[in-house]
């Protein structure tokens, strides 16, 4: 009998007996037929009748198959075939395998019949099989998209990746769901784009597995199919996935960001030096910055590096320290002094690198290593070395004076009160000194600011020349050495002292007038310093010489190389002191290299 729905009306006229007999014969071949037969009608192909075979071969009954568009059937890629020819096609059961048929078409009265039968070579279908082993050795799943059901339908491979269950299991729409959100629109539109345009396309997203939540990264490729009218029929494809992959690639590039962030704070080049090309790469900013060099300028080779960039001095240990890591393990370490392009300055680098081989024991093919600008720490290096040498010799220094204040403070002093009297106040003078020197980066202390110190308790007011006070220091700003400052500072502590006992500071009407200047003398600068007392009690040359006569005569004359001269007259002791300052060693500067 002819399979249609009960309520759909037979559109032929009434028949004949005749006819009836041949349409009862007619209807009797197309059921016991074996092969099976389909009629479609409509513009989707829908079956209209079916016989039991097609049946059969499909898993399915006829209730399942009327009604139902031929798309939904077939891959989504697989043409109508021409009139009369066999086409091998993918056909979908409905029990959720797949069957490989041979369909012929034929047209009559406006509808398609078509011939189905099972391959019978199975070429087809083998070949089916040997692309499904392929993809699943090469770990992909395909998979296939019906436009017209919207359903995908996964292989067993794609569905194992999915998690999801083989066949037409799941809807395009629910798929999507289990994509990440912030992978959906950016996933539609690379596939929107590949539609319109005709070709095909491939995503990568992340996806969350239904069978155990776990997320993983997807990739897909696919490609749509056409109809004749150029109308979107569905999508075939491939998935894999892709999760090991992506960790590892993230895992290498967090690696490389912490690499970078390190080798940025560190102020660290890297670098790759290839030996059979002498070619470099610089794999930062900081390379161009310690050479001086723009990129549009280009890396240098080391053949450049040797001739044009490395101090000559330095040439011969940086090649051996080279030649020494080819011929052992090929660990380089090695420091010289290059200059750079964009100022012209001579900067120490350190190098440390390795060279790699093809294989132990063969050519080193390329060195991969970095670069680091230590002048400021070389710089600091040798200013710490001085200023330990320093550190030595202000010691000594100390320790012998010191020595001398205990041993002619105790010649001079009448009791052990006088004693304790003029030994603290030495001290206490010789610490003022060494704090002002320590306090100050560039260990010196200022001239006026020893006089003020001293002279301090005596002013009557600012002890500047238009005060016209009791105290008067006038001259420039002269800043002293730390091997001057010490002894200087104890000669202005013992002229204030013995004003204070025995001249102008030891009566009210007393006077002190200090003045000082710079005097050039050849290459170097002469302090030229007057001590005048005014207003005094009468001055009388000293009968025996004391601490402070030796201190001035002596210290000033060996430790400052001073020239001084002391004239007790009657109305005023005055004391010239013509001493030459050292130059500065600008490495003891800390802020020489800001």
């Amino acid at each position: 009998m002819d399979h249609r729905p009960d309520d759909q009306p037979d559109p032929r006229p009434a028949a004949t007996a005749a006819d009836s007999q041949d349409h009862a014969l007619a209807r009797l071949a197309f059921e016991a037929a074996p092969v099976g037969l389909a009629c479609l009608a409509g513009a989707e192909d829908r079956f209209v009748a079916v016989n039991p075979h097609l049946c059969a071969l499909l898993g399915a009954t006829p209730a399942d198959l009327l009604g139902r568009p031929l798309a939904e059937m077939r891959d989504a890629d697989a043409g109508m075939g021409l009139p009369g020819e066999a086409a091998e096609q993918c056909w979908r059961r409905l029990d959720q395998g797949t069957v490989w048929l041979r369909v012929r078409v034929s047209e009559r009265e406006g509808r398609r019949v078509l011939v189905v039968e099972p391959a019978e070579d199975g070429r087809a279908a083998a070949r089916a099989e040997q692309t499904r082993l392929a993809l699943a050795s090469a770990g992909l799943g395909d998979w296939s998209w019906n436009a017209a059901s919207r359903q995908v339908t996964l292989s067993e491979r794609a569905a194992e990746i999915l998690g999801l269950p083989a066949g037409p299991s799941v809807s395009w729409d629910s798929l999507q769901a289990l994509l990440h959100r912030d992978d959906v629109e950016r996933a539609r539109a690379v596939v929107q784009d590949a539609v319109t345009e005709g070709r095909a396309y491939a995503i990568e997203f992340r996806y969350s597995r239904p069978r155990d939540g776990q997320s993983l990264w997807i990739s897909a490729r696919g490609r749509a199919t056409l109809g004749p009218d150029g109308s979107l029929l569905g999508m075939i494809g491939v998935v894999q996935d892709v999760t090991a992959r992506e960790e590892a690639r993230r895992a290498l590039y967090d690696r490389e960001q912490r690499l970078r962030v390190a080798t940025s704070v560190a102020a660290l080049g890297i670098f790759e030096w290839h030996l059979l090309d002498d070619q470099a790469l610089w794999e930062n900013e900081r390379m161009w910055e310690i050479f001086g060099r723009r990129p549009q300028d280009g890396t240098i080779s080391m053949t450049e590096f040797f001739r044009d960039v490395m101090h000559p001095e330095d040439k011969a240990p940086f090649r051996e320290a080279v030649s020494a890591a080819l011929r052992g393990e090929g660990v380089l370490h090695a420091t010289g002094r290059v200059r750079r392009a964009s100022d012209g300055a001579w900067r120490t680098i350190e190098m440390a690198g390795r060279f790699e081989r093809d294989t132990p024991g063969g050519l080193p093919r390329r060195l991969i290593g970095v670069l680091a600008d230590i002048t400021d720490r070389h710089l600091a290096e040798e200013r710490q070395t001085l200023l330990i040498r320093e550190l030595h010799h202000r010691v000594k220094n100390t320790l012998a004076t010191v020595q001398a204040i205990v041993g002619s403070t105790a010649r001079t002093a009448s009791s052990i009160d006088s004693f304790y009297e003029a030994f603290v106040g030495r001290i206490m003078s010789l610490a003022h000194t060494h704090s002002v020197l320590t306090e100050d980066v560039w260990q010196t202390a200022s001239l006026r600011g020893l006089l003020e110190n001293e002279l301090k308790p005596y002013a009557d007011g600012a002890m500047t020349p238009e005060a016209d006070g009791r105290i008067t220091l006038d001259g420039p700003a002269v800043d002293l050495a730390s091997e001057i400052a010490v002894p200087i500072g104890m000669a202005i502590h013992e002229l204030t002292t013995n004003a204070a006992k025995y001249g102008a500071l030891s009566g009210r009407s007393g006077r002190v007038q200090v003045r000082w200047s710079l005097e050039p003398e050849g290459d170097r600068t002469i302090l030229r310093f007057e001590w005048r007392e005014s207003g005094g009690p009468a001055v009388t040359p000293p009968t025996r010489q004391g601490f402070g006569s030796r201190l001035l005569q002596r210290v000033l004359s060996t430790q400052v190389q001073a020239t001084v001269a002391t004239d007790y007259a009657a109305d005023g002791l005055r004391l010239t002191m013509l001493a030459p300052l050292p130059k500065r060693n600008a490495a003891l500067n800390p802020l020489a290299t800001l």
